[in-house]
């Protein structure tokens, strides 16, 4: 399992060390960005996401602990780098969090970060179990959202915001309403067994599309869908009639 992550301090040093000291001993780590202050360090958590942050707990201007203040969400690990320092350490130790003391002793990393992916993991299997309990509870009538596991995370996505998705070899690739695409470690086969109750329909052995967004059946090729979002999927031969039929039924 990777750990997306990044590193906020303010010397340049320490975050070249931390970096090299990573990719020796803790590979599974893969550091998204750096920043050198706590805006930055903000404005780069907002934008990677990541699952684990290496914060430095002095630095000018705002601290450490004035970047997790001005969060309104915090949903990552956090593995708290620091010189001697005897209220921040006190702080941290009462709370039950990991910290790492200038220098960075090699044991003590791996350690801590061993312990960052265990929690991850932990939380990945209670949402998993929430997402379930939710399923469960709305039952059919309420749209659910589905566990997409890629290789950085498991996303949870409202079925209804999926415009199609396509197979490629042992991966498939979901195409969301934003715009984002999302590949996946999964086949085709699972998720259109999981998603046809819920208009979805297979137009082909490699295209899944939700009958939602199709806005026209074009005669080009044998038959193709244009979807909403202007991607052109192809409908087989095997698969027309069926395809014309929930169309029709879906109008």
């Amino acid at each position: 399992m990777s750990l997306r992550s990044i590193i906020i301090d303010d010397e340049p040093n320490n975050i070249e060390n931390l970096v090299s000291l990573l990719s020796q001993y803790c590979p599974e780590v893969i550091v998204a960005a750096t920043a050198m202050n706590a805006d930055e360090g903000i404005t780069s958590i907002k934008t990677h996401r990541p699952d684990l942050i290496f914060l430095d707990i002095q630095m000018p201007g705002k601290s450490g602990f004035d970047l997790l203040k001005a969060l309104s969400n915090i949903n990552f690990e956090i593995i708290f780098i620091t010189a001697y320092d005897q209220y921040g350490i006190q702080a941290i130790k009462f709370s039950a969090l990991d910290y790492l003391l200038k220098p960075i002793n090699i044991t003590e990393l791996k350690l801590a970060v061993e312990k960052a992916r265990q929690k991850i993991t932990a939380k990945q299997k209670d949402y998993n179990i929430a997402n379930l309990l939710a399923y469960i509870k709305t039952g059919s009538k309420d749209v659910p959202k589905i566990a997409l596991p890629t290789l950085q995370e498991i996303m949870y996505v409202r079925v209804d915001n999926i415009i199609h998705c396509e197979a490629s070899n042992n991966y498939t690739s979901f195409y969301l309403q934003n715009g984002e695409q999302v590949l996946v470690c999964k086949t085709l086969k699972e998720f259109a067994e999981l998603l046809t109750p819920h208009n979805f329909i297979r137009t082909h052995q490699s295209h899944l599309v939700n009958l939602h967004f199709v806005k026209s059946l074009l005669r080009e090729d044998g038959g193709t869908l244009l979807l909403t979002d202007q991607t052109k999927v192809p409908i087989s031969r095997q698969n027309r009639d069926l395809v014309k039929e929930r169309l029709n039924n879906t109008l």
